[in-house]
Order: structure tokens, then C-alpha cells, then sequence
């Protein structure tokens, strides 16, 4: 067998295999002698049909299954002799099988890069330095005390911060568009959930009313064929309602497992709460300032198949949350690729980061540790045990935890060879990283 290897571009590589004839000869030989032996022909006895006959009847099917099977098998072997590892399945280009003529094709496919690990030393990270103070504190409890509002339905028009129920229909130029349509859909007017104009224009409704609003995508919507297009939507609203906090009585305390001492033991309690959140938060944090660091100092090609992989899955991702928030998917497109590729580069990238320096640290997934992780997350729910069971039961599920481990003990390794820092930030900014009030999220249905 010849193999010529070229190399394309990146991480493209070709690979040029010549199998001679007697490989194949020889195996559809021995195919046509197992076939010969069971065969049943008109005319003949089982096994004693003669070759020629054989081949006439089975040659052209048996080539085929040892052309297919050499084609797998020599394909290995070559990149065993090359010392290549493909990313993903090859693109065999149309091979010349000709009977006589051998077996020849070339193999396009995309190899993992090589990776050299950065200097780990010369790294400097920061990580969070947070205390937690009085007006910290009376935020939580407002936060929480919002998180267990009630709704009570009213009469009156609707205002800012009120909880719409609609029903919308848009429609461009005259027709429907995908992700344009919901029912039962909760708004609370001011959320900043929906395109400009949408919340503003249902200002002042009440229940039972009908409005249509005249309003426009932005010019730089996620979607391009909606982008700074002209849409009208038929709105029924169905409800409207406005909050009511609770008191900061006993029975709103008791739901945080505070049944003595009053006001001052419920602030004792949410204070050790936001300290245990306050840690873990840091922990995360630092994790991912670690890595990002390790990422900006790594350069590398990745492989376009892990990227567009990645890429789809971010998207399936997208829709899920679209459909959970009450957008109808059923004729929604997928998102604009284009949206995901600097994310799935960096994904890409640092999970072959990862997957080198958990080689080269030689760090493996602990069972001690891995069931302690198990446990801890499992310990939060009300049988704790049915759900350790249920990750035991399934060995990918306990992949996952595994895969979780590697990374903590990973991160590890880096921290103990890079320069840490310490850098003070508030609660707020630890545990909200990155959120602004000028970047209101929007619901991609309007």
C-alpha cells in the first residue's frame, strides 16, 4: 500500500492511498470460496456450484463489500503510518475501484492541532476580594422579598411594572414571520424584553383590550432578514396585574427556615446564605479568569469541524430558550451563525486547552471526589439519595461529573504556577459580572 500525505491549509490535511489489486483479490477470493460453500443455484447442489458461476452471480456484490471494507481498514492504517489523529469523519473523494485496477482515493480531513502549553509562571490573575456590607445585605432582602411578589389582577389601566398576559400575532408586509406569534405570554411592562415601542404602546391598556402596534426591528437585530424591517403586531391583552411584596413578618421568614429570633435571625440567615454564594461565586470567577488568561496566551488553529459543531449546538441552545420564554419555534429558523462563531472559537479553544493540560498534569477524576461532588449537588433536593442513584445509574451522566472534577483539578494545577493577585469588588459587580442597565436582554419574537 502507497500513502502520499499533503498538507492544505490550517489543520486540512489529504491523504493520497493506493491499495494494490492482490489485497482485494485476495479477500474477494476467499468471500467467493465462504459464498461457494452455502450458495444456492438452480441446477446445482448446495457447495457444488462452480467458481465461474459464483462470480458471475456474486463477484460484482462481494467487490463492493471488500472495496468498502479495505477502503475503512486502509484508511487507519495509513494514519497510523502518518501519525495523524482526524477531528472528525474524512471526505473521501470519488475513488477508482476498477476491477484489476486496485483500490485508489484521497482522504480531506482536519487533524487535532498540535498545543504548546503557555508559560504558565509569567500569568498573573486576579482574583475577587469581596465583603459583604449592610446595604448589601437590606439588597438581598429586597431581591428576595421581590422574588416572592404576588400578582393581584386589577381593572385599572396598566402601568410601569405591571404583569401583562397577552396574545400577539406580527405580521411583515402583511404576513406572519417566525417567532412572531405567542399566547399567554407574560409581560411585565419595563422589562426591556421586547424590541422598542412594544412595552411603551401598552402603556395605559387594560383587560380585554386590542391595540396593534406600528414599530420596527432594530438595524442590528440578530436576525437579518427582520433587521430594521417595518413590522406591525396585533396585541390582546388578557390581563393585567400588579405586585405586591410580602411583609417582613413570621411567615415570611419561616419560608427561609427561620422560625425564631425574628427580623434580626431572618438577616443572620440571608447574610450566611450570601456568604456561601459569595464563595462559590469567587471560586467560579477565578476559574474562569484562569482560563481566559490561559486562552489569551495560547495560539493555536482549531479545527473548523469542532467549531461548527459547537457552533450548531449553540443554536439548538437558543431555540430552547426562545420556546421556554413562550416564543413559538415551530416555524423559527436557526439563529444566524454568525452570532456564535467568536464564542464557539473560544469554547473550542479552551476545551482543547483543557484536554492538554489534564494530559500533561496527568490529573485524573478521583471516585472519592467525584462522589462528593454527586452528593453536594444532590444535597439541595428532597431526596437527596434518588438523585446519587440516578447518576450512578448512567454512566455518561457520570461522565459529565467527571469531566466537572477534571476541569476543578485543572484549574488548580494552573493556580498553583501563576502569579494570583487580589482585586476588591463589590457583591454586586461579583455576582452580576457584566450586567448593565443600558443592556436589557430582548425577546427575539418582537
Amino acid at each position: 500500500m502507497q500513502v502520499s500525505l499533503e498538507q492544505a491549509d490550517g489543520l486540512e490535511r489529504r491523504l493520497r492511498v493506493e491499495v494494490p489489486e492482490q489485497r482485494l483479490a485476495t479477500q474477494i477470493q476467499k468471500r467467493l470460496v465462504d459464498v461457494a460453500r452455502t450458495a444456492r443455484i438452480d441446477g446445482f447442489r448446495p457447495g457444488k456450484a462452480p467458481t465461474k458461476v459464483i462470480e458471475r452471480q456474486f463477484g460484482a456484490r462481494i467487490r463492493n463489500e471488500v472495496v468498502s471494507e479495505v477502503l475503512r481498514t486502509s484508511f487507519t492504517e495509513a494514519l497510523e503510518a502518518e501519525r495523524l489523529r482526524p477531528v472528525a469523519e474524512p471526505v473521501i473523494d470519488p475513488f477508482d475501484a476498477t476491477a484489476g485496477a486496485g483500490l485508489s482515493y484521497t482522504a480531506t480531513f482536519e487533524v487535532f492541532p498540535e498545543i504548546v502549553l503557555p508559560k504558565f509562571e509569567t500569568l498573573t490573575v486576579a482574583r475577587p476580594l469581596c465583603e459583604i456590607n449592610a446595604s448589601d445585605l437590606d439588597k438581598m432582602i429586597g431581591v428576595l422579598r421581590e422574588q416572592n411578589k404576588t400578582w393581584i389582577a386589577v381593572e385599572r389601566p396598566a402601568q410601569r411594572d405591571d404583569q401583562t398576559t397577552l396574545d400577539f400575532d406580527g405580521t411583515l408586509d402583511g404576513e406572519s414571520f417566525a417567532g412572531g406569534k405567542a399566547e399567554n405570554f407574560t409581560l411585565v411592562l419595563g422589562s426591556n424584553r421586547m424590541i422598542n415601542g412594544f412595552e411603551e404602546g401598552l402603556l395605559g391598556s387594560k383587560a380585554g383590550d386590542e391595540r396593534i402596534l406600528a414599530l420596527a426591528f432594530p438595524a442590528d437585530y440578530h436576525k437579518a432578514e427582520l433587521a430594521g424591517k417595518p413590522v406591525s403586531f396585533k396585541v390582546a391583552v388578557k390581563q393585567v396585574a400588579e405586585p405586591m411584596l410580602p411583609a417582613l413578618d413570621e411567615s415570611f421568614f419561616e419560608k427561609f427556615g427561620v422560625h425564631d429570633g425574628g427580623l434580626e435571625a431572618f438577616r443572620r440567615e440571608v447574610h450566611g446564605s450570601m456568604e456561601r454564594e459569595r464563595d462559590r461565586a469567587v471560586e467560579r470567577r477565578f476559574s474562569e479568569l484562569i482560563l481566559e488568561r490561559v486562552r489569551e496566551a495560547s495560539d493555536f488553529h482549531l479545527p473548523r469541524a469542532m467549531v461548527q459543531t459547537e457552533v450548531a449546538r449553540l443554536q439548538q441552545e437558543m431555540r430552547r430558550n426562545f420556546a421556554m420564554r413562550g416564543v413559538d419555534t415551530a416555524q423559527m429558523g436557526l439563529p444566524d451563525p454568525a452570532l456564535f462563531e467568536s464564542q464557539a472559537n473560544k469554547r473550542v479553544k479552551l476545551g482543547l486547552l483543557m484536554a492538554e493540560i489534564i494530559k500533561t498534569a496527568g490529573i485524573v477524576a478521583q471516585p472519592a471526589k467525584v462522589r462528593a461532588r454527586v452528593e453536594a449537588m444532590a444535597a439541595s433536593y428532597e431526596h437527596p439519595d434518588a438523585l446519587v442513584k440516578w447518576y450512578y445509574e448512567d454512566p455518561q451522566r457520570l461522565h459529565e461529573i467527571e469531566g466537572l472534577c477534571l476541569e476543578d483539578e485543572a484549574v488548580k494545577w494552573i493556580a498553583d504556577r501563576t502569579q494570583v493577585t487580589d482585586a476588591p469588588v463589590s457583591f454586586d459587580a461579583l455576582m452580576n459580572p457584566g450586567q448593565t442597565a443600558s443592556q436589557p436582554a430582548t425577546n427575539s419574537a418582537a
